[in-house]
């Protein structure tokens, strides 16, 4: 296997600092240069605040129309409703702008659609349903970018739409009194600069926007400011559940609702930290791994509208049913995907030439299917669309794709959808969905693969796994996990850094839990640790450590971190690829 160093500061002894703290803040300043942050710059990273990193809101295409028209219905006591997405970012954009207008000494209604029975986005049905029931304001979140026919029965109807989105859009925008989207085509170049923002990023810059609204016209001479730094959390939650790139004003906002979440102030968030069994405050990875699931399950395979009714409660006995309500979704959904996977996988082999994979299937919970694509793009290293055949009562089929670096599927798919191929379809750069006609499936598959082979291709040519920075197995210690951690919160665009801890030779190697792959090591130091491979029994890395690297010697490259399950503190390295050397 093959590890390619690029070594932000060589081995740890390179460092040129006689004291253990120069040291320490060597290797700090020459992480922040190899994400490449500039010198001038790594104060402002160092300690990623809002004040440094938060643009002015009016930046934005549309933005002070939008927050002009929420602060109006503040004014007048309108009825509001937010639409919101059945995802986390959907949850927790929607539960930031009825925090926020609750702050604001008034109050909205929320809907999230079914994801089985209405499927994603704004229907114009459903936007008219809820003008009748008395909103004359609707604001969608996490969609509505491409719901042009839905948008213009709502204006038909008379009730005035605002967009907060963050998806792809194309030239020709929904008729809305306000569509704000950083991925306009049209979008400032400030704007434009932020598209890697979540939706809920985008909503707290509304939220922004209309407190300043609202200030100009003396809303707060006799009433007290909202503290909108209260909402960070929910922010922190939805960005990193979204999966979007950590870096600047996501990185800042991440980090910030990191320490919002450990005060425990959102009754809801709370109950949602106890159901994931943390004893600790969350980390990022937390988010993505242990809240954000539970979350996501109630729109997967249950109730829309739990995770918004969750992050808006006020009631901790409610949160407490509602958090275990989602924990045992979360469980149900793990069993449903574990077989749609198994289904899928076995439809690769018959793919192999192909630069997309296009997997699909009968009876596949349309609610799994982006976690499924997910996983087989992990495997595979290839964009791969899972698709639910017979998904709605038109026989059709909903898909949900997830993509690699450097291919942009979100925007193939809207190209798709405007040749004809899908009948609705979008997204963004790493993830898409569509709803497709089963019989254009193959067509589909086809034209991927026309437009993206050389995409694909060029992203996997030369794939070398980037290091940060080499140690001896000893070096493998708390204390340097931590100061590796200092320079978080971590995720895509803003990478742990990446170890190589070696030379090393098998004292023992096991499958663990879900097909993961367990080792115990020892240094010619006469260190030894522990280390995991997550889903890697199967995998040609697994089954290298399992049956090959007995009486070899070796390196190890990964994430370190520490050992939480263990009745002391120690360090272990979490397995991305391994390097045999004899």
């Amino acid at each position: 296997m093959d590890i390619g160093a690029r070594m932000a500061g060589g081995q740890m002894g390179d460092a040129r600092h006689d004291d253990g703290q120069g040291l320490e803040t060597n290797l700090v300043t020459q992480l922040f240069l190899s994400r490449g942050v500039v010198q001038q710059d790594l104060e402002r990273h160092r300690n990623p605040s809002l004040r440094a990193f938060l643009p002015d809101p009016s930046e934005f295409r549309d933005m002070d129309a939008a927050a002009e028209r929420l602060a109006q219905a503040v004014l007048t006591g309108e009825t509001v409703t937010i639409f919101g997405d059945y995802d986390v970012d959907g949850a927790t954009s929607a539960a930031l702008l009825i925090r926020l207008l609750r702050m604001l000494g008034h109050d909205a209604r929320h809907y999230i659609p079914d994801r089985l029975l209405e499927g994603y986005g704004p229907s114009g049905e459903a936007l008219v349903r809820i003008a009748e029931q008395g909103s004359s304001l609707i604001v969608t979140v996490d969609c509505g970018a491409m719901a042009h026919e839905a948008l213009a029965m709502a204006h038909d109807a008379g009730v005035d739409v605002i967009v907060v989105d963050h998806h792809k859009c194309s030239s020709e925008l929904p008729l809305a009194v306000a569509l704000v989207n950083p991925n306009r085509l049209d979008e400032s170049e400030v704007g434009a600069a932020h598209g890697h923002l979540a939706a809920v990023g985008v909503a707290f810059l509304l939220a922004v926007a209309t407190v300043r609204a609202l200030r100009r016209r003396d809303w707060f001479e006799n009433r007290v400011e909202p503290d909108l730094f209260a909402l960070l959390d929910l922010v922190a939650l939805g960005t990193v559940a979204d999966v979007a790139a950590l870096h600047g004003l996501n990185r800042a906002m991440v980090a910030q609702g990191l320490k919002v979440m450990a005060r425990r102030a959102n009754i809801g968030m709370s109950a949602l930290i106890d159901a994931s069994r943390l004893n600790r405050a969350p980390s990022c990875s937390d988010l993505g791994f242990a809240l954000g699931p539970r979350v996501n399950a109630g729109g997967r395979v249950g109730e829309a509208t739990l995770g918004v009714r969750l992050l808006t409660t006020e009631d901790a006995d409610e949160a407490r049913d509602i958090a275990a309500q989602l924990s045992q979704l979360n469980d149900e959904r793990r069993t449903i995907e574990a077989s749609v996977q198994a289904e899928a996988e076995a439809q690769i082999a018959g793919q192999h030439n192909r630069a997309v994979l296009v997997l699909a299937g009968s009876n596949w919970h349309p609610g799994v299917i982006g976690i499924v694509a997910g996983r087989i793009k992990e495997q595979t290293g290839k964009p791969t669309l899972v698709i639910a055949l017979n998904a709605d009562e038109h026989g059709q089929g909903k898909g949900s794709g997830r993509s690699i670096s450097g291919v942009d599927l979100g925007a193939a798919i809207i190209a798709a959808r405007e040749a004809g191929l899908v009948v609705a379809g979008g997204g963004h750069a790493m993830a898409a969905g569509l709803t497709i006609a089963p019989e254009h499936i193959a067509a589909l598959g086809d034209w991927l693969d026309a437009r993206l082979g050389d995409e694909v291709m060029a992203a996997q040519v030369g794939q070398r796994l980037a290091l940060d920075l080499a140690v001896a197995p000893g070096g493998l210690q708390p204390g340097l996990v931590e100061l590796l951690d200092s320079i978080g919160p971590f995720g895509i665009g803003w990478p742990a850094p990446r170890l190589a801890v070696g030379p090393l030779r098998l004292v023992k190697a096991d499958l663990v839990g879900t097909d993961h792959v367990r080792v115990i090591v020892r240094g010619l130091d006469g260190a030894s640790f522990k280390a995991i491979a997550f889903r890697a029994g199967q995998t040609p890395l697994g089954q290298a450590l399992l049956h090959g690297a007995r009486d070899r010697r070796f390196w190890l490259a990964g994430r370190a971190k520490i050992d939480d399950w263990s009745s002391r503190r120690v360090a272990e390295l979490h397995i991305e690829d391994a390097a045999f050397i004899d």
